[in-house]
């Protein structure tokens, strides 16, 4: 048996390890109970049995359980058929012949630039189920078909029992240990303690192995595709999901979250990666980012280096692709590899697929679906609203009255009361920077009063920041003159420039479509003020929708799902609730002019984290918090023993929770 096959059988061996424990720690207290009831006087046992079996045995068995057990949810994607892209089909059959294994059961298109195979596992991997190939759309539009074959071989190869007949089950248990292990270290379960303990020496056994393994799989992709492609996949899967990251962070973000979507999602991505490609350099030379403890990756460096051959390679042929000093193949921005056939030759009809999969992955729910050039200008506008609306509250309650819009401000420059109002706000800065800080907002509210009068518009640009010009496209210069308007002396001669050019400082904003605070992470069967409830954690705030009943987990975890895709609708404050404005909420209030929940439903209930004054998290081993908000109420948050969560929402709160202790 060679070394890789012993690291195989000894990382199966360990994994089994979980169940060996799972066993004895149920086994301990079935004995500690046993002893305890023999100890009873037998009438008293007899009575005590079954309620005491239940709170002991019962309670870590279902314990035990749910820390062992996980469903995994499948990406939202178009599945695609062999009759629909045979030579797709193909490339994946090639692959898997490549790798030793048989071909998946299915392939499905899906959104992130990643490949990826999924597994029903179960009992922890080691009984194997039915494989699906999940492939990401960004690879079928930026690459070329040789680094498709190399990324899909590599993933396959996972599964091959080149290392050992052991080694497909212990790659299927590094992947299910490796998905349970954050859920260990959260929450109330009290087999988790055990678990975690153990997942470190399975980690230690298991390092060898998963190492040898990705290895391994690397040469296979190297052999099947060529090493130049299988270098440059490496290199450039990285790189590929980096600009995804940005591209949803800056370009379809913002205008997603005002309700709006773009009609061409993927159209867009593809004209990022042609214009941002030095964005696309720098981060290939930057490098992939630091894995995760479970990744099983060794670094890049190392990865490159071992698919070097061991003698010197014969010079390339003129037709051939030339490889670089670290064997991947010289690539343009896009990540072409010589002139191979594009990826997306493979599929019959890529933009119809690319549709397909929007109308999956980014369903419009309520949203209103614009082309690219309205998409971000609202985007922006919405942007700049937001910040308007924020800096209008918090100079109502300085000055002591309502400042609704950029007519009001100019008032209060030409008076002084702005430069009074700012020096409240600011009390650190020194003149030159609290004038700064007034320029800044005469600037935003004369940019939208210049949009909401049709003075202005957005031109864009998908290498660089939007630029205000005027409705004719010319130069626009709004800073200059924010500059004059806080000059009390120039106030009236700002006032008659704008009118000369058009621009209606009291232009009402006119109606816009409800924004959507965006679902970062879930918590299920949460116990808020001691009502069983589910949370949604936002970029704005959370909410709180009422749980349901124990033993519906799977219908608690799908309806929380459905309302984090649909998005959380909010809007601004009603005019009443303006600070400043008459009545109970006046200009010295709290109230926020942003992130109101608009028709709460089913007793949901939203907290915006402008109304938080504070979180505390309880002391003791029982986990807790306390969030106090700025009207006096206070909202006491627990996990429950049976708290699950959606992916990232453990880590979405923690965030959360950091952000507003750091800033309150």
């Amino acid at each position: 048996m060679s070394n890789d096959a012993r690291a195989a059988a000894r990382s199966a061996a360990a994994l089994a390890g979980f169940l060996v424990v799972a066993g004895l720690q149920l086994t301990v207290v079935l004995g500690a109970l046993w002893t305890v009831l023999k100890l009873l006087p037998a009438d008293f046992a007899l009575r005590a049995g079954v309620p005491l079996s239940l709170a002991t045995f019962g309670a870590l068995g279902y314990a035990t359980w749910r820390a062992l057990h996980s469903r995994r949810r499948a990406p939202a994607g178009v599945a695609i058929t062999r009759a629909d892209a045979p030579r797709l089909w193909a490339l994946v059959d090639g692959a898997a012949s490549a790798a030793g294994v048989a071909p998946p059961e299915g392939l499905t298109v899906v959104t992130d630039a990643t490949v990826a195979l999924g597994e029903r596992t179960r009992a922890l991997g080691l009984l194997g189920g039915r494989r699906d190939l999940y492939l990401g759309l960004p690879l079928l539009q930026a690459w070329d078909a040789a680094r498709l074959r190399a990324v899909v071989a590599h993933e396959l190869a996972h599964g091959s029992a080149g290392l050992g007949r052991w080694a497909p089950v212990a790659y299927r248990g590094r992947v299910a240990v490796g998905r349970l292990a954050p859920r260990w270290g959260r929450g109330r379960n009290p087999a988790g303690a055990v678990f975690r303990a153990y997942a470190r020496v399975y980690r230690r056994w298991d390092e060898p192995f998963s190492r040898a393994q990705e290895l391994a799989a690397d040469r296979i992709a190297a052999s099947h595709a060529g090493l130049p492609a299988a270098a440059a996949a490496l290199r450039d899967l990285p790189v590929l999901a980096g600009m995804q990251r940005l591209f949803h962070a800056e370009y379809v973000g913002p205008g997603w979250q005002a309700g709006h979507v773009p009609d061409d999602v993927f159209g867009g991505f593809l004209r990022v990666l042609a214009a941002r490609a030095e964005d696309v350099a720098i981060l290939r030379a930057r490098g992939p980012e630091p894995a995760g403890a479970w990744d099983t990756h060794p670094p890049l460096a190392q990865r490159l280096a071992a698919l070097q051959p061991a003698a010197p390679a014969e010079p390339a042929s003129s037709g051939e692709a030339e490889a670089g000093p670290s064997g991947e193949a010289e690539t343009d921005s896009s990540g072409e590899v010589g002139a191979e056939e594009a990826a997306g030759e493979l599929v019959p009809d890529l933009p119809g697929l690319g549709r397909a999969l929007q109308a999956v992955a980014f369903p419009a729910r309520g949203r209103t679906e614009v082309g690219w050039d309205d998409f971000l200008s609202v985007a922006r506008t919405a942007e700049m609203e937001r910040e308007a609306e924020a800096a209008l509250a918090t100079v109502s309650r300085a000055v002591g009255t309502a400042v609704p819009d950029a007519r009001h401000v100019l008032e209060l420059a030409a008076d002084g009361r702005l430069r009074t109002a700012a020096a409240t706000i600011f009390p650190g800065l020194s003149p030159e920077e609290t004038a700064d800080r007034i320029v800044d907002l005469l600037s935003l509210m004369l940019a939208l009063a210049a949009l909401r009068s049709g003075v202005a518009r957005w031109r864009h640009s998908w290498t660089g920041t939007a630029e205000l010009v005027a409705r004719d496209g010319n130069h626009l210069n709004l800073t200059d003159v924010a500059a004059a308007a806080a000059d009390p002396e120039q106030a009236e001669a700002v006032r008659a420039y704008l009118d000369r050019i058009g621009v209606d400082l009291a232009a009402p904003g006119g109606a816009r479509a409800a924004a959507r605070a965006q679902a970062l992470g879930g918590l299920i069967n949460l116990s808020a003020d001691g009502e069983r409830t589910d949370l949604l954690v936002t970029d704005l705030g959370f909410l709180l929708v009422p749980g349901l009943s124990r033993g519906r987990g799977p219908e608690a975890r799908r309806r929380l799902n459905e309302i984090a895709a649909g998005g959380v609708p909010v809007g601004p404050a009603p005019e009443d609730a303006v600070p400043g404005s008459a009545g109970p909420e006046s200009a010295v209030g709290e109230k926020s002019a942003v992130a109101t929940m608009e028709a709460p439903a089913d007793g949901r209930r939203f907290v915006p984290f402008a109304d938080v004054a504070g979180v505390t998290a309880m002391p003791g081993r029982r986990r807790g918090w306390v969030i106090d908000l700025r009207d006096g109420g206070r909202l006491t948050l627990r996990p429950s023993l049976d708290t699950d969560e959606l992916p990232g929402g453990w880590s979405a709160w923690e965030d959360a929770v950091a952000f507003l202790a750091g800033t309150r």
